[in-house]
């Protein structure tokens, strides 16, 4: 289990202090609406510690599947098949 650093700790602090006083904001530059959700506040904490290089958990969101590729056929392989 990965573990929070103190430096990733304090960040998210700081956010939730200003989310329980209605100072939150969210979107790029903190030019959106006041956060509403708790958790929404929790990962604008745990994004920005990110950021700043502290070591914090991935996200848990983050996984992707290994064996679901599909094939597109391409527009080339169509072209050729066409009689001129």
């Amino acid at each position: 289990m990965a573990k929070t650093s103190k430096k990733g700790k304090k960040k998210v602090e700081k956010v939730m202090h200003e989310y329980k006083h209605g100072e939150l904001k969210s979107g790029k530059g903190g030019k959106g609406g006041s956060v509403k959700s708790r958790k929404q506040a929790i990962a604008i904490g745990l994004s920005e510690a990110r950021k700043a290089g502290a070591k914090v958990p991935k996200k848990k969101g983050a996984k992707k599947s290994k064996g679901t590729k599909r094939k597109s056929a391409g527009k080339s392989s169509r072209k050729s098949s066409r009689k001129s």
